[in-house]
């Protein structure tokens, strides 16, 4: 990954109309050339971030989702030796990052962001990877730890591997994992 795709800074929060949700890494010319994520085999999940990734794991049925971690992010090399590692030792199959796109459905720079690192994460893993609405991940784990009654640290330290859970166990229980999720169904 160069320089200029490398994610960095803050996000912009002007909407701008992308590609479909159901687009994969391998077609836009990743390693996974147009493959997809199988349907059986470890999945991991991806919370984009610009600082830390949140990280969640499939069971091999795909079935159920596992907060696995949050990784603060080391640069190019260290993130791409992390995640390959991870790949193996969990006999990842294929990998799911969350696309934060905006209420419209429309997608800013946050989704260009996240589509770039979905990417080159497919490049340096060589598996397909998948991109799914993530909408509400982030608040929806923000809401179940404070009802845990969990101080601001704890939550801090556990909100972002959560939110890959909420977003990884969403793309497993949908009916049509190569379509849209329903919000998405009918926008240009």
């Amino acid at each position: 990954m160069t320089n200029s795709s490398k994610p960095s800074g803050k996000p912009d929060e002007t909407a701008a109309a992308g590609p479909p949700m159901e687009e994969t890494a391998g077609q836009q010319g990743a390693g996974a050339e147009s493959a997809r994520v199988p349907d059986q085999g470890a999945l991991l999940g991806l919370d984009f971030g610009t600082k830390r990734i949140g990280i969640a794991i499939s069971t091999p049925e795909q079935t159920i989702a596992c907060p696995l971690e949050n990784y603060t992010r080391r640069g190019e090399s260290a993130d791409a030796a992390h995640l390959t590692a991870l790949v193996r030792e969990h006999r990842v199959v294929g990998i799911v990052v969350g696309l934060p796109v905006h209420m419209s459905g429309e997608e800013g720079e946050k989704a260009r962001q996240a589509r770039r690192f979905g990417r080159w994460v497919s490049r340096v893993t060589g598996l397909p990877v998948q991109f799914w609405d993530e909408r509400f991940t982030s608040s929806l784990a923000d809401d179940l730890l404070r009802q845990a009654d969990l101080t601001r640290k704890k939550r801090k330290a556990r909100r972002d591997k959560l939110a890959a859970q909420i977003m990884l166990q969403s793309f497993l229980d949908a009916g049509d994992r190569q379509r849209p999720p329903p919000s998405f169904r009918g926008l240009p």
